[in-house]
């Protein structure tokens, strides 16, 4: 376990610090959930296209779910079971981290932002991918993107990213089968 633990510091610091002040702005634009607004409206503009008011309360219900879940089950995992320094703030490892985000959270294992991004790009990816053929790949990228912007920050592990994509994964896969149940009962005759 010790050397797995130093590999995600190595791996970390190499990573942290291929970052170049050229590219700062794009990689803080993508960890800011609030700059992801107009994605958010765009994928809500599909949902009620495809899903009708019915499934569009449906999805929004089961979106907010899946969002407390995610963040609940990362801060469980943060703040109770494993309390991890994240590495801007771990001795040995912050001194060398290219630190960039706005501030500096206590315990970083797992990502909240990983599985987050993750849970809602496979969740929407799923859900769409039927009416929008390419709409799935471009979730996942663009999770992947935001869950790697974490690690060029300087806020966390990839051990912290990776472990939070793999949960966002799984809650997104079942936020899927969920909504296709509840639209199935539940959406708009005819859709």
């Amino acid at each position: 376990m010790e050397e797995l633990i130093q590999l995600d510091k190595e791996l970390f610091l190499y990573l942290n610090n291929l970052g170049t002040s050229t590219w700062d702005g794009f990689w803080l634009f993508m960890t800011e959930k609030f700059y992801q607004i107009p994605l958010y409206l765009v994928l809500l503009f599909f949902f009620y296209k495809y899903f009708g008011i019915r499934g569009t309360i449906i999805t929004l219900v089961l979106v907010a779910a899946l969002i407390t879940v995610s963040d609940q089950l990362a801060n469980l995992f943060k703040y109770v079971l494993f309390m991890r320094p994240r590495p801007c703030r771990a001795e040995g490892v912050a001194e060398f981290t290219r630190f960039i985000a706005e501030r500096c959270g206590r315990y970083g294992y797992f990502s909240g932002h990983a599985t987050n991004s993750m849970a809602l790009a496979f969740f929407t990816g799923l859900a769409l991918q039927k009416h929008l053929k390419y709409i799935f790949p471009f979730m996942v990228i663009w999770a992947i993107i935001v869950s790697y912007s974490r690690i060029y920050v300087g806020v966390h592990y990839p051990g912290d990213v990776i472990t939070g994509m793999v949960v966002g994964i799984l809650l997104g896969l079942g936020a899927f089968k969920l909504h296709a149940f509840l639209i199935q009962k539940y959406g708009e005759v005819g859709r």
